[in-house]
């Protein structure tokens, strides 16, 4: 997997862990509440509760920060997903794994999801040079999971698998959009079941049409 290349310029520990975190989570808060662009590394610095300088000793700027949220929160669901990817279960019911993990990821995280789908997008060239990559095997390990399903009978063979992962993903990623920028009266309590009920209904809206007229082309 290509992966961000700068060299980590801190000690390694639990100490030094825990404070790269920590900085990575008060990234997310102040990127969220007024935006990639308009945020300085002082901004990160205050919010996080260190120096500015100690920004510098775990990422080289403020893109790198950015590059390392996406990494690290897209890194670990790639894990996941890859187990569930291989697991012995019904295509569909992996489908369905899929969908929570994704929506799992951000739920009761209003300012992950906003700076995942709204921040990254902002800079076209760092999605390019190190989102591409990661979002990449996301989708073939989406398309592997419905290729076995095609293979087996269960999915329609006359829709490519790839096509088929980047709808599956395009209806979350319109969705988490939509749940992160979303304001009106509801509490993040109302707003978080109805982004499931919304997810659950894509879901089965998108294994429905996977299965309808199974039939070759």
């Amino acid at each position: 997997m290509n992966t961000h290349s700068s060299k980590p310029k801190h000690k390694s520990g639990r100490g030094s862990s825990d404070k790269r975190e920590r900085i990575l989570e008060a990234a997310i808060r102040v990127f969220a509440q007024g935006g990639f662009y308009a945020t300085r590394v002082s901004d990160i610095a205050k919010e996080a509760g260190v120096a500015d300088g100690t920004i510098y000793l775990y990422f080289e700027n403020k893109d790198d920060v950015l590059i390392s949220i996406f990494q690290d929160r897209i890194g670990k669901l790639i894990e996941v997903l890859r187990e569930v990817a291989g697991r012995d279960e019904p295509v569909d019911e992996r489908v369905r794994r899929i969908i929570e993990l994704q929506l799992g990821l951000l739920e009761g995280r209003r300012d992950l999801a906003e700076v995942i789908t709204v921040n990254l997008r902002q800079s076209s060239k760092l999605l390019k040079q190190y989102g591409a990559p990661l979002f990449t095997e996301y989708l073939e390990l989406i398309a592997s999971v419905i290729a076995e399903g095609q293979r087996s009978g269960v999915f329609r063979e006359d829709v490519s698998s790839r096509v088929a992962a980047r709808a599956l993903w395009g209806g979350l990623d319109g969705l988490a959009l939509t749940w992160a920028l979303g304001g009106g009266d509801k509490d993040d309590a109302s707003r978080d079941a109805a982004l499931k009920k919304a997810a659950h209904q894509w879901g089965e809206l998108f294994l429905d049409g996977l299965r309808g007229g199974t039939h070759h082309a």
